[in-house]
């Protein structure tokens, strides 16, 4: 059964394997450093409240079978030291099943924080790294050869994921039609960095021609990697570059870096080997193992069918998972582009009474526009969720749901938790505010006249309050 193996496919596997292992590292940090305020017992969302109202078909996760904080760190440091392992290449020296039982561990480890995350964990690419790493399970150690149907189901995973971008985006805003939507998505992404700034300013025809390479990769140059070698490394070594210059562009957690890692397997051996990465001379697999892949692959196969009806649907949906294990999904991004950029703006004042003439001062937040001389921040491919979800409520406040009051009652409270995820907080934890209040501002970058006299990276218009001030007695513990 030598056509179910790809030796020529050896150093793609290792090189995407390791990838996804940096991703799984940097996925369950950023779950161990922000799950007490947000989804912990005392959180903004806590998991008990959630458990109680859902089941373990619906949203499988070993947090069924017993939920502390300390349980959740647990999964957290586990997950850390077996993503470990497999980047600096220890579990690439286990036999095939010490390698299925890691990254089956690693799967099952973070679809427990995900079926439990709630809104915290409802981005795309929360559901792309399941999938992902649900097909490493199965993609065997260094020192097997790559199994054909899988490396074909992790092209199959590549092709939806840049396919539905682009369907959706001809299918969504009329300025993906007419090529300019880049002329504000630099501005109004979620989340800036540095390089946003310098973007945004090259200009209309510029834009034009980044829309229109965008179209050619997602809708045209990616049927290329369904399609025999040369031809499949030709396009995704494309969407290694493109994927590249969205890295410098934003900050989109690991979006565009699993994107890209994914494109490197398809990379044909003999490149790999002209950078100096060889296969080794002798690979095989036991014909146990040659099964197992067979009957992954058809299970796979056989789910697929409603993403491929999803992408010739109109009504296409973005970022949707079809089983609740996440195993076969659609994706896509940016269906629309807003025009303007409304910043929610947090702050507090230890003025008993306030009125015209209190002094309020502002919370900043670690990665989200705030303080208009402050350099926007890289920060990808580590994920701020609070900083992401604070996008989403500038845009319509109903995003704000319960959490949004939790958040500012805790501030009133001093919760040092809380305080941790932002980057600094006018009130310590022992002194907290006596009223909060949210407001809305009208953003937009400096041109480079402004930039050059004020050293500022935006100019902000007030354009409303979002939430009128707000004591301690007048909130309750959301429920």
């Amino acid at each position: 059964m030598a056509w179910l193996s790809d030796p020529g496919a050896w150093a793609g596997r290792l090189v995407f394997t390791r990838g996804l292992a940096l991703i799984y590292l940097v996925a369950f940090l950023a779950a161990l450093r922000q799950f007490r305020p947000l989804i912990g017992t005392a959180g903004m969302l806590p998991v008990p409240r959630f458990l109680a109202r859902t089941t373990f078909r619906r949203s499988p996760s070993l947090f069924h079978l017993h939920w502390s904080d300390g349980s959740f760190a647990a999964c957290c440091w586990a997950g850390l030291v077996l993503a470990a392992a497999a980047l600096g290449g220890l579990v690439d020296r286990l036999p095939i099943g010490g390698w299925v039982a890691v990254w089956a561990v690693l799967w099952v480890l973070y679809l427990s924080i995900v079926n439990v995350g709630q809104i915290w964990y409802g981005f795309g690419w929360e559901s792309l790294l399941l999938e992902a790493g649900f097909l490493t399970i199965f993609l065997g150690p260094a020192s097997v050869a790559p199994p054909t149907l899988l490396m074909w189901l992790l092209r199959w995973l590549l092709f939806r994921l840049e396919f539905g971008a682009g369907l959706i985006k001809m299918r969504g805003d009329p300025c993906w039609r007419d090529l300019t939507c880049l002329r504000y998505h630099h501005e109004t992404q979620p989340m800036p960095n540095a390089a946003s700034w310098w973007f945004h300013h090259l200009g209309p025809r510029l834009h034009t021609v980044e829309t229109l390479a965008n179209h050619a990769t997602q809708l045209v140059i990616i049927w290329g990697v369904l399609a025999p070698q040369p031809v499949a490394t030709g396009a995704a070594l494309v969407v290694i570059v493109t994927q590249g210059y969205l890295v410098l562009s934003g900050n989109f957690a690991w979006l565009n870096w699993l994107t890209l890692v994914l494109a490197t397997s398809l990379v044909d051996g003999r490149v790999w080997a002209w950078l100096g990465l060889h296969a080794p001379a002798h690979l095989s697999a036991p014909d146990w193992y040659v099964w197992l892949i067979v009957a992954v692959a058809a299970g796979l196969t056989a789910l697929s069918w409603r993403p491929a009806r999803n992408l010739l649907s109109p009504r296409q949906k973005m970022n949707a998972s079809f089983d609740p294990l996440h195993l076969v999904n659609t994706y896509g991004a940016f269906g629309s582009v807003t025009r303007t950029r409304h910043e929610v703006i947090v702050e507090g004042t230890d003025d008993p009474r306030p009125g015209p003439g209190t002094v309020w001062r502002e919370y900043e937040f670690r990665g989200k526009p705030g303080d208009v001389r402050r350099r926007p921040p890289q920060v990808a491919p580590y994920h701020l969720r609070l900083d992401w979800l604070m996008w989403f409520v500038g845009i319509d406040p109903g995003y704000g749901g319960r959490w949004l009051t939790a958040f500012l009652r805790r501030l009133l409270e001093g919760d040092r938790a809380t305080l941790r995820l932002l980057r600094s907080a006018p009130f310590p934890p022992g002194a907290p505010p006596a009223f909060v209040r949210v407001l809305l501002y009208r953003y937009r970058f400096t041109t480079r006249q402004e930039r050059r006299a004020t050293g500022a990276w935006w100019s902000r218009t007030p354009a409303g309050v979002l939430v009128d001030p707000l004591s301690l007695d007048r909130t309750s513990r959301v429920r």
